[in-house]
């Protein structure tokens, strides 16, 4: 009898654990993991492209209804519309039209704020996009962000305000955001004292083309303290970026 009462406690802790780490069917074509944010600090995040914007919304809608959250990335015109059409009045949307970010709230929806400091830099204006993401998906994990664009290596002298700025409001980590030679996020790296991020994008061309270049040359950087992305990667360089600050914001936090 007691051993049937142990096992039935734990029967119902793996059931309990489970709904933690729940993954939410939806009509047999998609699988959330609703759990993701409790389990790793990171959102699941909806990737759009490829996808029926019929599924989208579903997918979209499915998410709101179990977490109060979707997070949706590279949408194109039909599924931002799609998505639209099946939020109820009472949800919060916001589209970036630059980075083709949404997000979606329920009205109960509580954003929570981590005390991390995430720190933004692009070499030039076409590498917005791709800075746009990044930013969001730290935003959207607690962290406070601020952001400086077109401070790339052909006019040197417009980046050390920025740098500056950046190290007197403390920040935890720096994104640098640059295509063509990607020379910029070694030039940060070698003159700040918080790990950098840099992250290739595609706005190159020639021998180099499509973020070949910038890739190659943030891999083969001289500069320690610096970490590298995919080209065109924001998403996963502002997950990183908010987990690093996130840790550091428990402690500023608590310190305050």
């Amino acid at each position: 009898m007691s051993s049937l009462t142990k096992f039935e406690r734990t029967r119902r802790l793996l059931e309990k654990k489970d709904r933690l780490l729940a993954i939410a069917s939806v009509s047999r074509f998609a699988k959330l993991d609703v759990g993701r944010e409790i389990r790793k600090g990171l959102p699941e995040v909806i990737l759009a492209e490829g996808k029926l914007a019929s599924d989208v919304a579903r997918i979209s809608q499915a998410m709101v209804r179990r977490t109060g959250r979707a997070i949706i990335s590279r949408l194109d015109g039909p599924q931002v519309r799609a998505v639209r059409s099946v939020m109820r009045n009472g949800s919060k949307v916001e589209y970036f039209s630059r980075s083709r970010m949404m997000i979606v709230k329920s009205k109960s929806y509580n954003p929570r704020r981590s005390g991390g400091r995430v720190g933004i830099l692009t070499a030039g204006t076409s590498d917005l996009p791709v800075a746009e993401e990044a930013e969001v998906i730290a935003r959207e994990m607690g962290c406070e962000t601020r952001s400086f664009y077109d401070v790339g290596v052909a006019g040197i002298h417009r980046l050390f305000q920025p740098v500056r700025d950046l190290l007197r409001w403390d920040c935890d980590v720096i994104l640098v955001v640059a295509g063509r030679e990607g020379a910029l996020p070694t030039v940060v790296a070698g003159i700040v004292d918080v790990p950098v991020i840099g992250v290739p994008t595609s706005r190159s061309y020639g021998f180099g083309e499509r973020g070949i270049a910038s890739l190659a040359a943030m891999l083969q950087s001289c500069s320690l303290g610096m970490a590298v992305v995919n080209i065109d990667g924001g998403v996963g360089a502002g997950a990183v970026a908010a987990l690093i600050a996130n840790r550091v914001g428990k402690y500023r936090m608590g310190r305050d």
